[in-house]
C-alpha cells in the first residue's frame, strides 16, 4: 500500500490518474471489510484549494467537500453555487461565536467537543428553523495537548448532556491520529474509536444515532476504512500537495 500511496500523492499525476487510483484503492478497502465503496463518503478537503479546483473535482464526480475555516468555507461557497447537491462539511476546530456564520451552509459538523458549542449550535438552529444539525463527537484518544477533542473517560457525561439538546443529531464520532511514519501504527486508534461508538450505541441515548465514523486521511484512509470508517477526509489524495 505504501508504493500507492507514493504513487496518488505524487505531483507528477494528472488529477484524472489521481481520482481513479484513489476510487481504486477505497474501493478495495471497502471490500476487505465486506462493504462496498458506496458505503464510505470521501470528503475532499478542500483547505486552501481554489474555487476552480473544487468545481473541477465536483464536474469529475465528488459531491463532499471539507473546510477547516469558516472564513474560507463562506468565502469558497459563495463563489461556487451554481454546485447543485454539493454536500459541504466543517471539519475543523469552530468557535461558538461563528457558528451563525457556519448553520445553513454545512450538513455536517465534524469537531463538536464541548458544551457551550452544543448549546451555541442548538440556540442557532432554533433561531433558523433548522429542525437538526448533523454532528460528530472529535474525540483526542493519543491525549495529544496539541489538538482538540475529549478524551474517552468525558464522552458519556457529555453524550448526556447533549443528547438532551433536540436541534442537534449525534451521528458518530471522528478523531485524527497522531502523525506516524507507518499508518499500521494508527489501526488501534481507529480501532477503538469503533468500539466505542458500539459501546454508545448500547446506551439508547435520545438524539444519538452513532451511525457513523469520521476518520482517516489521505496516508491511512484505507487502514481507516478497514476498521469501519464510512467518512474520510481526504485532501493530497484527491487534489495533490498543497502549494502554500
Amino acid at each position: 500500500m505504501q508504493g500507492n500511496q507514493a504513487q496518488i500523492n505524487d505531483e507528477l499525476y494528472t488529477d484524472e490518474e489521481r481520482w481513479a487510483e484513489l476510487r481504486t484503492r477505497v474501493a478495495q478497502a471497502a471490500s476487505r471489510s465486506q462493504r462496498s465503496a458506496d458505503d464510505i463518503t470521501v470528503i475532499a478537503v478542500s483547505k486552501t484549494v481554489s474555487a476552480t479546483r473544487v468545481r473541477q473535482a465536483y464536474l469529475s464526480g465528488w459531491q463532499n467537500f471539507g473546510e477547516n475555516r469558516v472564513q474560507e468555507l463562506v468565502g469558497k461557497q459563495d463563489e461556487l453555487v451554481e454546485l447543485p447537491g454539493a454536500t459541504w462539511h466543517l471539519i475543523g476546530q469552530l468557535q461558538s461565536n461563528k457558528v451563525k456564520d457556519v448553520l445553513g451552509r454545512v450538513s455536517y459538523i465534524h469537531s463538536l467537543d464541548r458544551l457551550s458549542l452544543a448549546i451555541a449550535i442548538q440556540e442557532r438552529a432554533e433561531n433558523m428553523s433548522i429542525a437538526r444539525m448533523k454532528c460528530f463527537i472529535e474525540m483526542n484518544l493519543a491525549g495529544e495537548t496539541s489538538k482538540a477533542g475529549l478524551a474517552p473517560n468525558q464522552l458519556p457525561d457529555f453524550l448526556r448532556q447533549v443528547s438532551l439538546l433536540p436541534r442537534l443529531e449525534i451521528v458518530g464520532l471522528m478523531t485524527i491520529p497522531p502523525l506516524v511514519s507507518n499508518p499500521e501504527e494508527s489501526r488501534a486508534l481507529f480501532r477503538r474509536l469503533a468500539e466505542m461508538r458500539d459501546q454508545i450505541r448500547e446506551m439508547n441515548l435520545p438524539n444519538v444515532t452513532m451511525n457513523h465514523l469520521s476518520m482517516g486521511m489521505s496516508a491511512d484512509f484505507e487502514i481507516a476504512i478497514e476498521e469501519g470508517a464510512d467518512f474520510i477526509r481526504v485532501g493530497t489524495a484527491i487534489f495533490g500537495r498543497r502549494t502554500i
